[in-house]
Protein backbone atom coordinates (compact mmCIF):
# COMPACT_ATOMS: atom_id res chain seq x y z
CA UNK A 1 0.00 0.00 0.00
CA UNK A 2 1.34 3.68 -0.84
CA UNK A 3 0.57 7.00 1.28
CA UNK A 4 0.30 9.71 -0.88
CA UNK A 5 2.91 10.16 -3.83
CA UNK A 6 2.27 9.78 -7.13
CA UNK A 7 0.79 6.28 -8.86
CA UNK A 8 2.52 4.65 -11.42
CA UNK A 9 0.68 4.55 -15.08
CA UNK A 10 -1.31 1.68 -15.47
CA UNK A 11 -4.07 0.46 -17.45
CA UNK A 12 -6.53 0.09 -15.20
CA UNK A 13 -8.88 2.86 -13.79
CA UNK A 14 -7.91 4.95 -11.19
CA UNK A 15 -10.39 5.58 -8.16
CA UNK A 16 -11.03 7.27 -5.74
CA UNK A 17 -13.09 6.22 -2.88
CA UNK A 18 -14.24 9.05 -0.28
CA UNK A 19 -14.58 7.23 2.68
CA UNK A 20 -16.69 7.69 6.15
CA UNK A 21 -15.92 9.29 9.52
CA UNK A 22 -16.68 6.03 11.90
CA UNK A 23 -14.93 3.01 12.28
CA UNK A 24 -18.25 0.18 11.37
CA UNK A 25 -18.80 2.20 8.40
CA UNK A 26 -15.12 2.00 7.43
CA UNK A 27 -15.01 -1.65 7.98
CA UNK A 28 -18.28 -1.90 5.79
CA UNK A 29 -16.60 0.22 3.09
CA UNK A 30 -14.65 -2.80 2.21
CA UNK A 31 -17.18 -4.62 0.65
CA UNK A 32 -17.22 -2.06 -2.05
CA UNK A 33 -13.77 -2.22 -2.29
CA UNK A 34 -13.96 -6.03 -2.87
CA UNK A 35 -16.92 -5.31 -5.69
CA UNK A 36 -14.87 -2.82 -7.46
CA UNK A 37 -11.54 -4.92 -7.74
CA UNK A 38 -13.72 -7.97 -8.69
CA UNK A 39 -15.02 -6.25 -11.65
CA UNK A 40 -12.15 -3.72 -12.39
CA UNK A 41 -9.07 -6.25 -11.49
CA UNK A 42 -6.54 -3.96 -12.69
CA UNK A 43 -7.99 -0.83 -11.04
CA UNK A 44 -6.14 0.82 -8.15
CA UNK A 45 -8.12 2.26 -5.67
CA UNK A 46 -7.19 4.81 -3.26
CA UNK A 47 -9.03 6.41 -0.20
CA UNK A 48 -9.56 9.62 1.39
CA UNK A 49 -9.69 9.11 5.39
CA UNK A 50 -9.18 10.28 8.54
CA UNK A 51 -5.56 9.80 10.14
CA UNK A 52 -7.12 7.18 12.26
CA UNK A 53 -8.67 5.03 9.68
CA UNK A 54 -5.40 4.24 8.22
CA UNK A 55 -5.15 0.87 11.25
CA UNK A 56 -8.17 -0.56 9.47
CA UNK A 57 -7.47 0.50 5.68
CA UNK A 58 -4.01 -1.22 5.85
CA UNK A 59 -5.34 -4.12 6.71
CA UNK A 60 -7.48 -4.35 3.71
CA UNK A 61 -6.12 -5.96 0.67
CA UNK A 62 -8.56 -4.13 -2.30
CA UNK A 63 -7.06 -0.54 -0.92
CA UNK A 64 -3.94 0.49 -2.91
CA UNK A 65 -3.43 3.54 -1.22
CA UNK A 66 -4.28 5.68 1.91
CA UNK A 67 -4.86 9.38 1.29
CA UNK A 68 -5.12 11.25 4.48
CA UNK A 69 -7.78 14.26 5.29
CA UNK A 70 -6.03 15.66 8.69
CA UNK A 71 -9.39 17.90 9.00
CA UNK A 72 -11.33 16.97 12.04
CA UNK A 73 -14.68 15.45 12.51
CA UNK A 74 -17.91 18.12 11.72
CA UNK A 75 -14.23 20.73 10.54
CA UNK A 76 -15.02 22.07 6.68
CA UNK A 77 -11.31 22.60 7.03
CA UNK A 78 -11.44 24.66 3.55
CA UNK A 79 -8.10 25.44 3.13
CA UNK A 80 -6.79 21.67 3.80
CA UNK A 81 -9.35 20.08 1.36
CA UNK A 82 -8.26 22.84 -1.10
CA UNK A 83 -4.64 21.68 -0.80
CA UNK A 84 -5.55 17.94 -0.46
CA UNK A 85 -7.09 18.33 -4.13
CA UNK A 86 -4.40 19.96 -5.61
CA UNK A 87 -1.97 16.85 -4.98
CA UNK A 88 -4.71 14.39 -6.51
CA UNK A 89 -5.27 16.24 -9.78
CA UNK A 90 -4.82 14.36 -12.47
CA UNK A 91 -4.38 11.09 -10.51
CA UNK A 92 -7.57 9.44 -10.71
CA UNK A 93 -10.90 8.74 -13.18
CA UNK A 94 -13.40 8.45 -11.10
CA UNK A 95 -13.71 9.11 -7.04
CA UNK A 96 -16.74 7.52 -5.42
CA UNK A 97 -18.25 9.70 -2.45
CA UNK A 98 -19.52 7.83 0.13
CA UNK A 99 -20.89 10.25 2.53
CA UNK A 100 -23.67 12.08 2.03
CA UNK A 101 -22.69 15.16 2.94
CA UNK A 102 -21.53 18.47 1.06
CA UNK A 103 -17.93 18.65 2.59
CA UNK A 104 -17.37 14.84 1.64
CA UNK A 105 -17.68 15.83 -2.09
CA UNK A 106 -15.46 18.86 -2.31
CA UNK A 107 -12.43 16.86 -2.66
CA UNK A 108 -13.25 15.06 -5.90
CA UNK A 109 -14.91 18.46 -7.26
CA UNK A 110 -11.79 20.61 -6.64
CA UNK A 111 -9.26 17.62 -8.33
CA UNK A 112 -11.21 18.26 -11.66
CA UNK A 113 -11.77 14.01 -11.18
CA UNK A 114 -14.00 13.75 -14.32
CA UNK A 115 -16.11 10.95 -13.49
CA UNK A 116 -17.86 11.67 -9.57
CA UNK A 117 -20.65 9.44 -7.94
CA UNK A 118 -22.57 9.66 -5.11
CA UNK A 119 -25.65 9.98 -3.72
CA UNK A 120 -28.14 13.00 -3.64
CA UNK A 121 -28.15 15.47 -0.95
CA UNK A 122 -27.08 18.74 0.89
CA UNK A 123 -27.29 20.86 -2.13
CA UNK A 124 -24.08 19.31 -3.76
CA UNK A 125 -25.88 18.59 -7.12
CA UNK A 126 -23.31 20.91 -8.96
CA UNK A 127 -20.17 18.69 -7.26
CA UNK A 128 -21.32 15.00 -8.66
CA UNK A 129 -22.02 14.25 -11.53
CA UNK A 130 -22.72 11.02 -11.29
CA UNK A 131 -26.13 11.58 -8.94
CA UNK A 132 -27.84 8.86 -8.04
CA UNK A 133 -31.47 8.71 -5.98
CA UNK A 134 -31.24 6.83 -2.36
CA UNK A 135 -34.10 4.73 -2.15
CA UNK A 136 -33.84 3.64 1.54
CA UNK A 137 -36.87 1.14 1.31
CA UNK A 138 -34.36 -0.88 -1.69
CA UNK A 139 -31.31 0.26 -0.35
CA UNK A 140 -32.19 -0.83 3.27
CA UNK A 141 -28.77 -1.54 4.62
CA UNK A 142 -25.47 1.16 5.23
CA UNK A 143 -23.11 -1.62 3.78
CA UNK A 144 -25.80 -2.19 0.35
CA UNK A 145 -25.71 1.55 0.13
CA UNK A 146 -21.70 1.73 0.09
CA UNK A 147 -22.03 -1.28 -3.10
CA UNK A 148 -24.59 0.29 -5.04
CA UNK A 149 -22.48 2.87 -5.57
CA UNK A 150 -19.93 0.62 -7.22
CA UNK A 151 -22.46 -0.45 -9.42
CA UNK A 152 -23.98 0.54 -12.71
CA UNK A 153 -27.11 2.17 -11.54
CA UNK A 154 -29.54 -0.47 -13.23
CA UNK A 155 -28.11 -3.46 -11.21
CA UNK A 156 -28.14 -1.33 -7.98
CA UNK A 157 -32.20 -0.42 -8.17
CA UNK A 158 -33.64 -3.64 -7.39
CA UNK A 159 -30.84 -4.04 -4.10
CA UNK A 160 -30.45 -7.67 -5.25
CA UNK A 161 -26.40 -7.95 -5.83
CA UNK A 162 -23.60 -9.69 -3.97
CA UNK A 163 -22.03 -8.02 -0.90
CA UNK A 164 -18.88 -9.19 -0.42
CA UNK A 165 -17.80 -9.61 3.32
CA UNK A 166 -15.28 -7.75 4.76
CA UNK A 167 -12.00 -9.38 5.76
CA UNK A 168 -9.42 -7.91 7.75
CA UNK A 169 -5.62 -9.31 7.53
CA UNK A 170 -3.77 -9.88 11.08
CA UNK A 171 -0.64 -8.98 12.22
CA UNK A 172 0.53 -12.59 14.61
CA UNK A 173 3.63 -10.51 15.13
CA UNK A 174 2.21 -7.94 16.77
CA UNK A 175 -0.32 -9.84 18.47
CA UNK A 176 2.44 -12.02 20.34
CA UNK A 177 4.23 -8.08 21.25
CA UNK A 178 0.71 -7.41 22.79
CA UNK A 179 0.58 -10.28 24.39
CA UNK A 180 3.42 -9.99 26.23
CA UNK A 181 3.30 -6.32 26.75
CA UNK A 182 -0.66 -6.62 28.13
CA UNK A 183 0.33 -9.33 30.37
CA UNK A 184 -2.29 -11.45 28.69
CA UNK A 185 -2.84 -15.54 29.38
CA UNK A 186 -3.25 -18.55 28.17
CA UNK A 187 -6.48 -18.69 29.04
CA UNK A 188 -9.23 -18.95 25.96
CA UNK A 189 -9.94 -15.54 25.70
CA UNK A 190 -13.48 -13.68 25.07
CA UNK A 191 -13.75 -10.05 24.45
CA UNK A 192 -16.12 -7.50 25.62
CA UNK A 193 -16.66 -4.00 23.70
CA UNK A 194 -18.70 -1.91 26.28
CA UNK A 195 -18.90 1.59 24.55
CA UNK A 196 -21.19 2.85 22.04
CA UNK A 197 -20.23 6.17 20.38
CA UNK A 198 -23.94 6.94 19.50
CA UNK A 199 -25.47 7.29 22.87
CA UNK A 200 -26.78 4.88 25.87
CA UNK A 201 -29.43 3.76 24.37
CA UNK A 202 -27.28 1.41 22.25
CA UNK A 203 -25.23 0.44 25.29
CA UNK A 204 -26.34 -3.26 27.51
CA UNK A 205 -25.42 -1.71 31.05
CA UNK A 206 -21.91 -2.06 32.46
CA UNK A 207 -23.33 -3.87 35.42
CA UNK A 208 -24.28 -6.91 33.16
CA UNK A 209 -21.10 -6.60 31.15
CA UNK A 210 -19.10 -7.01 34.76
CA UNK A 211 -21.56 -10.24 35.84
CA UNK A 212 -21.43 -11.53 32.12
CA UNK A 213 -17.36 -11.23 32.97
CA UNK A 214 -17.49 -12.99 36.83
CA UNK A 215 -19.43 -15.52 35.17
CA UNK A 216 -17.18 -16.53 32.07
CA UNK A 217 -13.76 -16.42 34.09
CA UNK A 218 -15.24 -18.87 36.27
CA UNK A 219 -15.75 -21.25 33.27
CA UNK A 220 -12.18 -20.75 32.86
CA UNK A 221 -11.94 -18.10 30.05
CA UNK A 222 -9.92 -14.87 30.07
CA UNK A 223 -11.94 -11.51 29.31
CA UNK A 224 -10.32 -8.80 27.45
CA UNK A 225 -12.04 -5.38 27.47
CA UNK A 226 -11.70 -3.54 24.33
CA UNK A 227 -12.41 0.43 23.49
CA UNK A 228 -10.94 3.63 23.12
CA UNK A 229 -9.75 5.84 25.50
CA UNK A 230 -13.14 7.68 26.25
CA UNK A 231 -14.07 3.65 27.58
CA UNK A 232 -11.34 3.70 30.36
CA UNK A 233 -13.83 4.55 33.20
CA UNK A 234 -16.29 1.57 31.89
CA UNK A 235 -13.86 -0.65 31.45
CA UNK A 236 -13.00 -0.38 34.89
CA UNK A 237 -16.19 -0.85 36.14
CA UNK A 238 -16.28 -3.92 34.25
CA UNK A 239 -13.01 -5.53 35.25
CA UNK A 240 -12.12 -4.02 38.94
CA UNK A 241 -10.64 -7.00 41.22
CA UNK A 242 -11.95 -9.74 38.73
CA UNK A 243 -9.47 -12.16 37.83
CA UNK A 244 -8.27 -12.78 34.45
CA UNK A 245 -10.07 -9.37 32.88
CA UNK A 246 -8.16 -7.21 31.76
CA UNK A 247 -9.35 -3.40 31.03
CA UNK A 248 -7.29 -2.52 27.82
CA UNK A 249 -9.62 0.21 27.07
CA UNK A 250 -7.50 3.59 25.63
CA UNK A 251 -4.20 0.94 26.48
CA UNK A 252 -4.12 -0.39 22.79
CA UNK A 253 -3.64 1.42 18.95
CA UNK A 254 -6.91 0.63 16.49
CA UNK A 255 -3.92 -2.03 14.77
CA UNK A 256 -3.87 -3.66 18.37
CA UNK A 257 -7.76 -4.17 19.02
CA UNK A 258 -7.66 -5.86 14.87
CA UNK A 259 -5.28 -8.69 16.29
CA UNK A 260 -6.34 -9.00 20.04
CA UNK A 261 -10.25 -9.12 18.71
CA UNK A 262 -9.19 -11.82 16.23
CA UNK A 263 -7.36 -13.63 18.75
CA UNK A 264 -10.21 -14.26 21.19
CA UNK A 265 -12.71 -17.12 20.85
CA UNK A 266 -15.86 -14.93 20.86
CA UNK A 267 -16.63 -11.25 21.92
CA UNK A 268 -19.75 -9.47 23.28
CA UNK A 269 -20.17 -6.13 21.70
CA UNK A 270 -23.13 -3.01 21.10
CA UNK A 271 -23.91 -2.64 18.09
CA UNK A 272 -20.88 -0.48 17.83
CA UNK A 273 -17.79 -0.17 15.51
CA UNK A 274 -16.12 -2.59 16.79
CA UNK A 275 -18.05 -5.10 16.65
CA UNK A 276 -17.71 -4.78 12.65
CA UNK A 277 -14.04 -4.97 13.15
CA UNK A 278 -14.34 -8.62 14.98
CA UNK A 279 -16.59 -9.89 12.21
CA UNK A 280 -14.16 -8.66 9.74
CA UNK A 281 -11.18 -10.75 10.79
CA UNK A 282 -13.64 -13.98 11.71
CA UNK A 283 -14.48 -14.04 15.37
CA UNK A 284 -17.64 -15.44 17.09
CA UNK A 285 -20.14 -12.49 17.35
CA UNK A 286 -22.54 -11.87 20.23
CA UNK A 287 -24.14 -8.79 18.62
CA UNK A 288 -26.47 -6.80 21.42
CA UNK A 289 -28.70 -4.54 19.89
CA UNK A 290 -30.66 -1.87 21.94
CA UNK A 291 -32.29 0.98 20.23
CA UNK A 292 -30.43 0.17 16.71
CA UNK A 293 -31.69 -2.44 14.46
CA UNK A 294 -29.56 -5.21 12.89
CA UNK A 295 -31.54 -5.05 9.88
CA UNK A 296 -29.77 -2.12 9.17
CA UNK A 297 -26.46 -2.55 10.28
CA UNK A 298 -25.72 -5.94 10.93
CA UNK A 299 -22.28 -8.31 11.46
CA UNK A 300 -21.45 -8.77 8.15
CA UNK A 301 -20.55 -12.46 9.07
CA UNK A 302 -22.23 -15.76 9.14
CA UNK A 303 -20.56 -16.33 12.50
CA UNK A 304 -22.63 -14.42 14.90
CA UNK A 305 -25.53 -14.93 16.94
CA UNK A 306 -27.70 -11.45 17.15
CA UNK A 307 -30.01 -10.77 20.70
CA UNK A 308 -32.40 -7.95 19.75
CA UNK A 309 -35.66 -8.88 21.80
CA UNK A 310 -38.28 -6.13 18.94
CA UNK A 311 -40.28 -4.77 21.49
CA UNK A 312 -42.88 -2.82 20.51
CA UNK A 313 -41.23 0.56 20.73
CA UNK A 314 -38.09 -1.07 18.78
CA UNK A 315 -35.93 0.08 16.94
CA UNK A 316 -36.45 3.43 18.22
CA UNK A 317 -32.89 4.76 16.62
CA UNK A 318 -32.39 7.56 19.43
CA UNK A 319 -29.66 8.31 21.35
CA UNK A 320 -31.23 7.97 24.75
CA UNK A 321 -34.15 5.64 25.68
CA UNK A 322 -37.31 7.92 24.92
CA UNK A 323 -39.58 6.18 27.33
CA UNK A 324 -36.64 6.50 30.07
CA UNK A 325 -36.66 2.23 30.98
CA UNK A 326 -34.05 0.40 28.02
CA UNK A 327 -35.79 -2.40 28.59
CA UNK A 328 -34.32 -3.54 24.99
CA UNK A 329 -31.25 -3.98 27.20
CA UNK A 330 -31.97 -4.74 30.38
CA UNK A 331 -33.95 -7.54 29.52
CA UNK A 332 -31.23 -9.20 28.15
CA UNK A 333 -29.81 -10.90 30.93
CA UNK A 334 -25.93 -11.70 31.76
CA UNK A 335 -26.99 -15.76 31.77
CA UNK A 336 -28.64 -15.41 28.45
CA UNK A 337 -25.61 -14.08 27.04
CA UNK A 338 -23.69 -16.73 28.67
CA UNK A 339 -25.31 -19.20 27.41
CA UNK A 340 -25.12 -18.30 24.07
CA UNK A 341 -21.52 -18.62 24.49
CA UNK A 342 -21.11 -21.75 25.64
CA UNK A 343 -23.81 -23.22 23.35
CA UNK A 344 -22.05 -22.03 20.15
CA UNK A 345 -20.52 -24.67 18.16
CA UNK A 346 -16.91 -23.38 18.45
CA UNK A 347 -17.33 -23.86 22.44
CA UNK A 348 -19.38 -27.39 22.01
CA UNK A 349 -16.26 -28.44 19.85
CA UNK A 350 -13.97 -27.69 22.33
CA UNK A 351 -15.56 -30.17 24.89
Amino acid sequence: MRDGGSLPPLAGPRLLVVGPSWVGDMVMAQSLFATLKARQPESRIAVVAPAWSRPILERMDEVDEVVSLAVGHGQFGLATRRQLARSLQGRFDHAIVLPRSWKSALVPFLARIPRRTGYTGEQRLWLLNDRRRLDKSVLDQTVKRFVALGLPPEEAAGGDFPIPRPRLRLDTDNLVERRVELGLSSRPAIGMMPGAEYGPAKQWPLAYFRELARLLVVEGYEVRVLGGPKDAAAGEQIAQALPHTHNLCGKTRLADAVDLLGDCQQVVTNDSGLMHVAAAVGTRVQAIYGSSSPAYTPPLTDNASVHYLGLDCSPCFERTCPLGHTRCLTELSPERIKAAILDSPEMIARG
